[in-house]
């Protein structure tokens, strides 16, 4: 068949369908992904729990959660964690609606629990008074 005939036309729509059809299933797996797992489509791509999870591990560092190198404890930094806390607060607000269901329980466990920490290294930190 030639192109006068129509056959090549028909061919080339034909490809050109199928392509677009191909793209935009590939285009909801992308997104379906992302959405269920919170990053990026990419293998080792960064992702909102990624950025969760680096600023909470500062949070918790300056808690004094986490031990360094050498085994040795590293002393609470309470206006650091402080710092990392309210980080966290903003990003929920600003995120606010944006969210999937599992970003969004996440954040919110994430901020709770350290939340709590913060309240229990501060009050540790609080010497109490001596009755007499």
């Amino acid at each position: 068949m030639t192109e006068k005939e129509g056959g090549g036309l028909h061919i080339d729509l034909d490809w050109k369908t199928e392509a677009a059809r191909e793209k935009k299933r590939l285009a909801e797996q992308e997104r379906t992904a992302r959405k269920s797992e919170g990053r990026g489509a990419a293998p080792g791509s960064a992702g909102f729990i990624d950025l969760l999870n680096l600023i909470a591990m500062q949070a918790a560092m300056a808690l004094g959660g986490l031990q360094g190198p050498g085994g040795e404890q590293i002393p609470p930094n309470p206006a650091a964690a402080k710092h990392h806390i309210d980080l966290l607060e903003v990003l929920a607000e600003k995120t606010q609606g944006n969210l999937s269901d599992e970003e969004k329980r996440t954040l919110d466990a994430v901020l709770y629990e350290l939340r709590m920490q913060y309240v229990h290294t501060v009050s540790a930190a609080v010497p109490t008074p001596k009755p007499g």
